[in-house]
């Protein structure tokens, strides 16, 4: 036994480093507002299916139940990258926690 710890690598990484989509300012704008806008037309079409499968009698079907978790689960999933992504841009900010 030898009373000496061994010491290896003891880096931690807390941030994801992005090299983004582009490094025109007049570029990021654009982007920036095209992502905005396919987040806001992929919120709005996942929340018509929900309201459209819950409201009308005839879709209680299970695939229809299916489709509409599957939009609930877009929603999530869209609510989560989309909207960071876009600060990002917009911020020039090219890390992630």
């Amino acid at each position: 036994f030898v009373g000496k710890m061994e010491t290896g690598n003891l880096t931690i990484i807390k941030d994801f480093v992005l090299l983004g989509l582009s490094g025109s300012a007049e570029q990021q704008h654009f982007l920036s507002v095209l992502f905005l806008c396919m987040y806001l037309i992929t919120i709005s079409g996942n929340m018509l299916i929900i309201l459209v499968v819950g409201f009308d009698f005839h879709l209680h079907l299970p695939m229809y139940f299916f489709l509409s978790n599957l939009a609930f689960v877009d929603i999530c999933f869209t609510s989560t990258t989309i909207p960071q992504m876009i600060v990002n841009i917009v911020t020039d900010t090219q890390s992630l926690s």
